[in-house]
């Protein structure tokens, strides 16, 4: 599954890099400075979203990761993409797909936390909530 992350995130890289070379190169002249500015919203949104996947795959295996993986895609569809579109197109409509992705990308970074946590507390529970007569980790009498 790591490798599906590494891809995915390869892919959404190239994506960002070339939206952002598109306006950069063929829209700013064309753009006012409220779609530049939303346009570049979603540009640094999904690089950032995408450097996080690019992460997750380098962390412990977790059932729980695909679904923080999903997410963050999921988020930067329809976070991302209804941003581009709104600068692009200037449909207002989109504007109200926004907060959708948005809710996405929250509950993705939300769920990270949670396993963070999940997994801090279990290292506590392992290495500092051993029980005094655990003699798996004691010293050899010294004779």
């Amino acid at each position: 599954m790591r490798s599906t992350y590494v891809f995915f995130a390869s892919i959404s890289g190239f994506i960002t890099v070339a939206m952002g070379a598109f306006a950069a190169h063929v829209l700013k002249p064309e753009f006012s400075d409220y779609q530049m500015d939303i346009y570049r919203t979603a540009v640094q949104y999904q690089m950032w979203h995408t450097l996080l996947l690019v992460l997750l795959a380098g962390l412990p295996s977790h059932r729980l990761l695909n679904w923080v993986a999903g997410l963050l895609g999921a988020g930067m569809l329809l976070f991302c993409g209804s941003l581009y579109l709104l600068a692009i197109l200037q449909i207002k409509w989109l504007g109200a797909v926004t907060p959708v992705g948005g809710v996405l990308l929250l509950a993705a970074w939300g769920l990270l936390a949670f396993l963070g946590w999940k997994q801090k507390l279990n290292h506590f529970k392992h290495v500092v909530l051993k029980r005094p007569h655990d003699k798996s980790d004691a010293l050899p009498d010294k004779k």
